[in-house]
């Protein structure tokens, strides 16, 4: 065999070995992405906030990918069948996982889980921040914060603070409200908002913390107050209202925020990652998109990949510190 066979011979199967390495960058690569409907695994039921978010980016996503963007809704056991079926599909970027914070909690809220957030899913954008907020009844003497906040240090143990069940980001935030404050309040958990809005005008609980989306139609009709929201900027849908933070002290530093983004499983094609990410910044900036979602209270906002795996692993640290502290049994 000539030196010239020879060195073409090894080119060639040094470029089949590359080839079949690179295996599903190979085949992205080799056909134009996407070439079929993309599948969205949300882990909520239809009509909350998460999935209106996710049908409204995946509709403007899909226009610019051109294909369907399909949502497929995968609720219960806090977000784990979604996960790990998304963790366990080919990467190929055609299924694709909503997360949010809710992800995070996951990790230090149940003993053992199927997959690793942090490992077994490809980051791709953020896709929005929602707030939390502390409301009262209508009727309430507590007509601020700080109202809220002396009666609480000057009668321990007496004022009742509702969330939805334990272990859910708005019980988490109540839990972090509390210690950061340095208050004795009773964290009461009830089976979801309906229940809440029925406690809370029924005087069964003093106060609550809880998604404000849900909670407008009742702060419209003066069934709710709003007394802060917790994220770092006041809520589009309520400016007079103070931000947790802006009440000083042990509290200066205070923010939560609910948010959702997009993830791929481990392994994605780099460029594929890049594409969606790209593309999702595009719907997110695009006007009608931030009208759709800002009529949802929620704040659109895109990330690069390595911003949303930060994020990721920031609130992983959070919650898990905070599900310690407040003893809260592991799942």
């Amino acid at each position: 065999m000539s030196l010239d066979i020879q060195r073409r011979s090894l080119l060639a199967a040094a470029a089949a070995a590359a080839a079949a390495g690179l295996g599903p960058l190979a085949r992205a690569q080799g056909a134009a992405y996407p070439a079929k409907p993309i599948r969205v695994l949300v882990p909520f039921g239809p009509g909350g906030v998460a999935d209106l978010t996710a049908r409204t980016v995946g509709q403007k996503l899909g226009e610019l990918l051109g294909q369907s963007v399909i949502i497929d809704n995968r609720p219960g056991a806090g977000g784990v069948v979604a996960g790990d079926t998304v963790a366990k599909a080919e990467p190929d970027g055609y299924t694709l996982l909503l997360m949010s914070n809710g992800t995070a909690v996951s990790a230090g809220l149940f003993k053992s889980l199927p997959f690793d957030a942090q490992k077994d899913f490809a980051p791709i954008s953020l896709l929005g921040l929602f707030d939390l907020a502390i409301v009262t009844p209508g009727g309430s003497r507590f007509r601020n914060l700080g109202e809220l906040l002396a009666f609480a240090r000057a009668n321990p143990g007496k004022l009742n603070l509702g969330s939805i069940n334990v272990g859910s980001t708005q019980n988490l935030a109540a839990e972090l409200f509390k210690s950061t404050a340095g208050v004795n309040v009773q964290v009461v958990p009830f089976n979801g908002t309906p229940a809440i809005v029925t406690a809370l005008r029924g005087g069964e609980i003093d106060a609550a913390v809880e998604i404000l989306s849900p909670l407008l139609p009742q702060v419209s009709a003066k069934a709710v107050h709003v007394l802060a929201v917790m994220g770092d900027k006041r809520a589009a849908a309520l400016p007079e209202v103070l931000t947790v933070a802006e009440s000083g002290g042990t509290l200066a530093g205070f923010s939560v925020a609910s948010w959702n983004a997009l993830a791929a499983p481990a392994r994605t094609p780099r460029p594929v990652v890049e594409r969606l990410n790209r593309e999702l910044r595009a719907a997110l900036g695009s006007p009608e998109v931030k009208k759709r979602l800002a009529d949802l209270n929620v704040e659109a906002r895109a990330s690069t990949p390595e911003q949303l795996g930060a994020l990721l692993a920031s609130e992983t640290r959070r919650w898990s510190e905070v599900i310690a502290h407040a003893g809260i049994a592991r799942q």
